[in-house]
C-alpha cells in the first residue's frame, strides 16, 4: 500500500504540476485573445442574460439557466474557497493571491468555451435527460474517432466524483462538525444518508432547484461574514492589496513562521489553488450547464463564465483579505505557521470571537454538502455516456450510500487518487477545446451577429 501510495502522489505531484498550470492558463489566454477579450467586454451583459433568462427560455433542457448556474456553483465553492486559499497565502505569501486573480480572469474564458461546445454538441437521452459536456463535443465535435479521448474522461468523471464529490467531501463534513460541535462521525453519517438521499434521488431538476436556493444563501453569509472583518480592519485594506500586487512580482522573506517564498512558489500556489477552486478547464461544470434551457448556447455560456468570477475574484478573494488583515500577538497571522483550515478559522475566530469559528464551520459544512450534491449531477453525466440512462436510481442510490461511508472511512488514498482522476478530466476537455477551437471562434462570431447585446 505505502508504494502504491507512493505512486499516486508522483503521478499527483505531475497532473497538478507545472505542465497542467501552463496548459490551462495558455488556454485561457489563447482564447481571450482569439475572442477578442469577449468576457472583459461582455461581463454585464452575461449578468442582465442572467437576469433576463428567468422568462425567456427555449423548449430544450431540463433546469433554468439561474439553477445551472447555481449548480455550477455549488461544486466550485467548496472547501478550496476556505482551505485552498488559507494554504496558497500560507505557502506561497500574499502574491498568491494576486495568481488566483490572474488564471480566474483568463479562466472565465475557458469555462466560457467549454459550456458553449457542450451546450451546441449536447444530446437528449431516449429518457429524456439533456445530456453533455467535454465527451459529447468531442464525440460530436471532432468525430468517432476521437470518442476514446471523451471516454477517457468520462472515466476520469467517475472516480471523481465517487472520490472528490462524494466520500472526501462527506469526510471533510464529519471531521468539521466533530471539531466543532463534538457530533460523532457515525450520526453525521446517517443525516447525510437521509438529506443527501432525499435530494440526489430526484435527480438533476431537485439538485438544481435545492442549489438554485441553498448557493445564494450560503454564499451572502460567508461573504457577510467576511465583508464584517474587512470593515472592522479597513484602515488595513489599501495596504493590504498593496502587498498582494508587490508580493506577486517579489520573493517573500521569512517572518515569524512563515518559510518565506520565491515568485515562482506564489505563481504555482495562486494557480492551482485557483484552478481547484473555480475549475476552469477541468471540463466539469459545463455538464451542469448542458441541461440549461438558455435561449442560446451564447446565452449560457455567458452566464456560465460568471461562476469563476463569483467563485474566485469574490469568494476566494473574501478569505484571502480576512486571513492578510487579522493580526496575532503583533504579527501577521498568515506569518503564525498555521495551515489550511486552521488559518482561516483563527482568523475568524481573532476578529468575530462570539461566532467566527462557529459561522466558517457552518460555512465549510454548507460549502462541502453543496458540492456532493453536484458532483452526483457530473458523476450521473459520465455515467449515461458509457451506460446509458437506465440505471440512473441505481447510481443515485450506490453514490448516496459512498457518500455516508465517506463520513466515517479514513480517505488518504481516496482522496489522492480522486484527486488525481479530477485533474486528468483537464487533458481531455482542453484538447477538445484546442482542437474544436477554430469551430467555437466561428460558433461566436455566428451567434453574437443574431445577438446584439454581445460584442466581438
Amino acid at each position: 500500500m505505502e508504494l502504491f501510495s507512493a505512486f499516486l502522489h508522483s503521478v499527483n505531484d505531475f497532473v497538478w504540476g507545472p505542465v497542467m498550470l501552463v496548459l490551462l492558463a495558455g488556454t485561457g489566454l489563447y482564447l481571450t485573445l482569439g475572442l477578442h477579450f469577449f468576457s472583459f467586454r461582455n461581463w454585464i451583459t452575461a449578468y442582465k442574460c442572467l437576469w433576463h433568462g428567468r422568462r425567456h427560455q427555449s423548449k430544450e433542457g431540463e433546469i433554468s439557466p439561474w439553477n445551472a448556474l447555481m449548480t455550477a456553483l455549488a461544486a466550485d465553492i467548496g472547501t478550496g474557497n476556505i482551505v485552498g486559499v488559507a494554504t496558497a497565502i500560507a505557502v506561497g505569501g500574499p502574491g498568491a493571491l494576486f495568481w488566483m486573480w490572474v488564471t480566474a480572469l483568463v479562466g472565465m474564458m475557458t469555462k466560457f468555451a467549454e459550456v458553449l461546445l457542450s451546450v451546441h454538441f449536447r444530446e437528449k437521452t431516449p429518457d429524456g435527460n439533456w445530456v453533455g459536456g467535454a465527451m459529447y463535443f468531442i464525440k460530436n465535435g471532432l468525430g468517432s474517432g476521437w470518442k476514446w479521448l471523451g471516454t477517457a474522461f468520462a472515466i476520469f468523471g467517475m472516480i471523481a466524483c465517487f472520490g472528490i464529490g462524494a466520500m472526501v467531501q462527506s469526510n471533510a463534513i464529519s471531521v468539521n462538525l466533530e471539531k466543532t460541535f463534538h457530533m460523532p462521525g457515525w450520526l453525521t453519517a446517517v443525516v447525510l444518508l437521509v438529506l443527501a438521499g432525499a435530494v440526489l434521488i430526484g435527480g438533476i431538476r431537485r439538485v438544481a432547484t435545492v442549489a438554485g436556493k441553498l448557493v445564494p444563501f450560503m454564499a451572502a453569509v460567508y461573504v457577510g461574514m467576511c465583508l464584517i472583518i474587512i470593515v472592522m480592519n479597513i484602515t488595513s485594506v489599501p495596504a493590504v492589496f498593496w502587498w498582494v500586487i508587490t508580493d506577486a512580482f517579489t520573493p517573500t522573506a521569512a517572518q515569524g513562521g512563515f518559510a518565506g517564498a520565491t515568485v515562482m512558489v506564489a505563481i504555482r500556489m495562486g494557480m492551482a489553488r485557483g484552478i481547484f477552486s473555480n475549475e476552469a478547464g477541468l471540463g466539469s461544470a459545463p455538464m451542469a450547464h448542458a441541461a440549461s434551457t438558455a435561449e442560446s448556447p451564447l446565452v449560457q455560456a455567458s452566464i456560465g463564465m460568471l461562476d469563476v468570477f463569483i467563485d474566485t475574484i469574490i469568494i476566494c478573494s473574501m478569505t484571502g483579505f480576512v486571513i492578510l488583515v487579522s493580526m496575532k500577538d503583533g504579527g501577521p497571522l498568515w506569518c503564525s505557521g498555521l495551515n489550511g483550515g486552521l488559518l482561516t478559522a483563527e482568523a475568524f475566530s481573532i476578529n468575530l470571537p462570539a461566532f467566527g469559528e462557529y459561522g466558517v464551520a457552518i460555512c465549510l459544512t454548507l460549502f462541502a454538502f453543496t458540492t456532493v450534491l453536484s458532483w452526483c449531477v457530473y458523476g450521473e453525466r459520465c455515467f449515461i455516456y458509457l451506460f446509458g440512462d437506465k440505471n440512473l436510481q441505481r447510481f443515485r442510490i450506490i453514490y448516496t450510500i459512498a457518500v455516508a461511508l465517506g463520513a466515517v472511512l479514513a480517505l488518504d488514498v481516496v482522496w489522492l487518487f480522486a484527486d488525481t482522476a479530477n485533474a486528468l478530466m483537464a487533458f481531455p476537455n482542453i484538447i477538445g477545446i484546442l482542437l474544436l477551437s477554430p469551430v467555437l471562434f466561428n460558433l461566436v462570431k455566428e451567434e453574437v451577429a443574431k445577438d446584439d447585446r454581445f460584442k466581438l
